[in-house]
């Protein structure tokens, strides 16, 4: 097991792990995926949507939402603290693809 963060912010830590077990891995799903928690869900949602980011789950509920990066990889935002109050277009979104 190895932890990263950037240089000086020791809570933004990525924990990387190597799999003993003889599972085939496909899809993007190397490991089970990153989560950031985020200031605001929604305008991190809004601003990857207007860049072409696809979001596979919609922040719905104003806590969670995922989307995909270019190889394939899930990566959870949730959102720092309570969760924010419903929002269309968000709570009305379907989800999109697999994560």
């Amino acid at each position: 097991m190895i932890f990263l963060a950037a240089p000086g912010d020791d809570s933004a830590q990525v924990e990387l792990t190597y799999n003993w077990d003889p599972e085939v891995y496909t899809g993007g799903r190397n490991f089970g995926h990153l989560a950031y928690e985020v200031d605001d869900v929604y305008a991190l949602c809004q601003r990857l949507k207007d860049g072409g980011v696809t979001i596979n789950r919609p922040p719905r509920d104003g806590r969670m939402a995922f989307i995909r990066s270019p190889d394939n990889i899930s990566i959870e935002l949730l959102q720092r603290g309570a969760a924010k109050l419903r929002q269309e277009p968000w709570a009305s979104m379907p989800n999109v693809g697999v994560w």
